[in-house]
C-alpha cells in the first residue's frame, strides 16, 4: 500500500510546484513593472533635470565663396595662437564683460524635464560644426564636455565639435558632446551623468575665441555676426560660455556683447562647476562671409544682415539711418570717408584721389584705422559719412556702421582678386542694404609693375600665380602691393556714387 500512495504525493507536489512557479513569475513581473513606472517618474521629477522647449537647427549649411581653397587659406594666415590658460583657482570668470548675475537655482530645485528632448549635431558642414541640444544638458567647462541625459530610450553617441565658426581652425580645442544611452530593459545601466552644481533658467551659447580673432574683419565675420544670429532671438536672456576666452576682445566689443546677453560671460576653461541648462547651442554657425542667410537663422526667427547693422546702430546710438539725399538737398555735399591703410595695399597718391573726389562733388575725410580706437568712436565717425572708400582690407568692415543706402567703393588690388573681394565685401555690403561699387586696379596702377617688371609672371600671368597656390597670391598681391590710382580712370566710379545719392 505504501507503494500505491507515492504517485499521489508526487502529483500534489507537482501541482504545488507549478502554481508556486506561476506565482513567482507573476510577482516578478509586477515588481519589474512597478520599478519601471517608479524609475520613469523619477526621471521626470529628478531634481537635476530641467524643462525645455527649443529649436532644431537645419542639417545643411551654405556659405558663399568659402569653399575656395585660396579663400580658406586666407582665413588661416593671420591665426593667433591660443593664450596660456589662467590659474584655475581664480574666481573671476567674466573676462572683461561685467553685467548682471545670471539667475540660477540649486540643482535640487530644477524644473520638470520635458519629454520633447533632442540633440541635433552637424559636424560635417562645409564651414562650421554645431550642436543644438534641448533637454537635460550638463556642461563641465574645465573638461570641455557636454552631457545630454535623455528621457526616452536612446543609444549612446558622441560628437567632437570645434566651437569656433571655422571647423578647420587649428589652435581651438574641440568640445565633446555625449548623449548618454538609455535602455528600456535596463535604465539603471546608463552611465551616471555628472550632478548639477548650478541649474540655469536661461539658455546658453557655447563658443570659442582665438582662431583668427584680432583681425577686425574676422572679429565680425567669424564671431560677432554668427553670435548675433545664434542669440538675438533670446532678447538678452542667454548665457555665453566662452572657451579660449580673450578679455581684451570682450572689452573691445563690450557694448555688443552686453546687448546680446545680460549676464557675465563664463570663462569655460576655468569653470569647474557643472552647469545645467534646458537649451544649449554648441558652436557658432557661419552662414556666409560677413553676412546672414535669413533662412538659416535658428528658431524660425528670420534675421538678415540689415538687422545686424540696425542692431549696431542702436547699440552705439548712431544718429543716421539714411545717407544724404541730393534730390531733397541739391546743394548739399555728400561726405566720403577715404580709408588710408598704414601698410601694404596703401593708396600712394591720396592727395590726388582726394582732389578727384572733391571735384566729383564730395566732402572728403581721410582716416587711418587705429586698432586702439574705441569702437563707439569709430562707429560714430563712419556713420557720419555717405560713402566709404578703401582698398580691399579689414578697414572696409566699417561699412557695418554706415547708414542704409550709403555707398561702399572697394578698390581691388591687381592680381585677379575680384572673386575674393566680392565674397568678403561685395555680397555682404549688398546684404546690409548698401550700394556696392568696385574698382579693379590695372597693372599700371600697381607698385608691383615697377618692383618686378612687365615680364614677371606676377604681372604677366596672375592666373598662373593663383594656380601655384595661395602662398604666392598672398605674398605678392596682398602683401607687397600698393596702388597708385589713375584718377581719370577712377572718375566714372565716383560719378556712379554721386548718381546713386542723387536718386535717393
Amino acid at each position: 500500500m505504501g507503494g500505491e500512495a507515492k504517485p499521489a504525493v508526487r502529483g500534489l507536489r507537482s501541482w504545488a510546484q507549478r502554481h508556486l512557479n506561476a506565482g513567482f513569475a507573476a510577482g516578478f513581473l509586477l515588481v519589474l513593472l512597478t520599478y519601471l513606472v517608479v524609475s520613469q517618474q523619477f526621471a521626470v521629477t529628478a531634481p537635476n533635470a530641467v524643462a525645455t522647449k527649443g529649436s532644431r537647427i537645419a542639417d545643411k549649411q551654405v556659405i558663399g565663396g568659402a569653399g575656395d581653397a585660396e579663400v580658406d587659406k586666407k582665413r588661416e594666415q593671420e591665426w593667433q595662437p591660443k593664450t596660456a590658460a589662467e590659474e584655475p583657482d581664480k574666481k573671476d570668470t567674466s573676462g572683461a564683460v561685467q553685467t548682471e548675475e545670471s539667475p540660477k537655482r540649486d540643482g535640487t530645485n530644477a524644473k520638470s524635464f520635458a519629454e520633447t528632448d533632442r540633440v541635433v549635431c552637424n559636424t560635417d558642414g562645409p564651414v562650421s560644426e554645431t550642436c543644438d541640444l534641448d533637454g537635460d544638458v550638463r556642461v563641465n567647462g574645465s573638461a570641455l564636455s557636454v552631457t545630454f541625459v535623455p528621457s526616452s530610450p536612446s543609444e549612446r553617441r558622441e560628437w567632437r565639435v570645434r566651437p569656433y565658426s571655422r571647423r578647420t581652425m587649428t589652435g581651438v580645442e574641440r568640445v565633446t558632446v555625449t548623449r548618454l544611452g538609455l535602455s528600456p530593459q535596463a535604465p539603471a545601466a546608463a552611465a551616471a551623468p555628472p550632478p548639477c552644481a548650478v541649474t540655469h533658467d536661461a539658455p546658453a551659447v557655447l563658443f570659442a575665441l582665438g582662431g583668427l580673432t584680432g583681425n577686425y574683419w574676422h572679429d565680425f565675420s567669424d564671431v560677432l555676426v554668427p553670435l548675433f544670429a545664434a542669440s538675438r532671438r533670446y532678447g538678452g536672456e542667454v548665457l555665453f560660455l566662452v572657451s579660449n576666452i580673450q578679455p581684451w576682445w570682450l572689452g573691445k566689443y563690450e557694448a555688443v556683447v552686453r546687448r546680446l546677453s545680460r549676464y557675465d560671460a563664463i570663462d569655460l576653461d576655468r569653470d569647474a562647476q557643472v552647469r545645467c541648462f534646458r537649451h544649449l547651442t554648441v558652436g557658432l554657425r557661419l552662414h556666409k562671409e560677413l553676412s546672414i542667410v535669413p533662412e538659416l537663422a535658428p528658431g524660425g526667427h528670420r534675421l538678415t544682415m540689415a538687422d545686424f547693422t540696425a542692431f549696431l546702430r542702436e547699440t552705439y546710438a548712431l544718429p543716421r539711418a539714411a545717407p544724404a539725399s541730393l534730390a531733397r538737398e541739391p546743394g548739399r555735399k555728400p561726405r566720403l570717408l577715404l580709408i588710408h591703410r598704414a601698410h601694404y595695399r596703401r593708396f600712394e597718391n591720396v592727395p590726388e584721389i582726394r582732389k578727384a573726389a572733391e571735384a566729383a562733388g564730395f566732402e572728403v575725410t581721410v582716416a587711418s584705422p587705429r586698432a586702439d580706437a574705441p569702437l563707439g568712436e569709430t562707429a560714430r565717425a563712419v556713420n557720419a559719412h555717405d560713402v566709404l572708400l578703401g582698398v580691399h582690407g579689414a578697414g572696409l568692415t566699417n561699412a557695418v556702421f554706415l547708414p542704409p543706402g550709403a555707398v561702399v567703393i572697394q578698390v581691388v588690388p591687381y592680381g585677379k582678386l575680384e572673386r575674393m573681394a566680392r565674397t568678403d565685401f561685395g555680397e555682404p555690403v549688398a546684404d546690409m542694404g548698401l550700394r556696392y561699387l568696385e574698382y579693379s586696379v590695372a597693372a599700371e596702377e600697381s607698385t608691383l609693375l615697377e618692383m618686378l617688371g612687365p615680364e614677371h609672371p606676377v604681372i604677366k600671368d596672375p592666373e598662373a600665380v593663383h594656380r601655384s597656390g595661395w602662398d604666392k597670391v598672398a605674398e605678392y598681391y596682398l602683401g607687397k602691393q600698393d596702388v597708385r590710382i589713375d584718377v581719370n580712370r577712377f572718375a566714372p566710379t565716383l560719378a556712379r556714387a554721386i548718381d546713386h545719392l542723387r536718386q535717393r
